[in-house]
């Protein structure tokens, strides 16, 4: 029997968007509360397209305050 062998996917990776300045200079007053390890996971959150909320709920999650 002769085996099937699966055609590979191409994976794209997602483009990354700058921040905005409204979210760059949140991002500046929310890091006077929070570890730079926690600040560092939003920012990649939110360059992914995550909204602050989102990003700042999975980071707490993750890597806590």
């Amino acid at each position: 029997m002769a085996s099937k062998k699966k055609a590979k996917k191409k994976t794209t990776r997602k483009k990354r968007k700058e921040l905005t300045e409204r979210q760059k200079q949140t991002l500046i007053k929310h890091a006077k509360h929070h570890t730079p390890k926690h600040m560092a996971y939003m920012r990649r959150e939110m360059r992914g397209g995550m909204t602050f909320t989102e990003a700042h709920k999975k980071a707490m999650k993750k890597v806590g305050k």
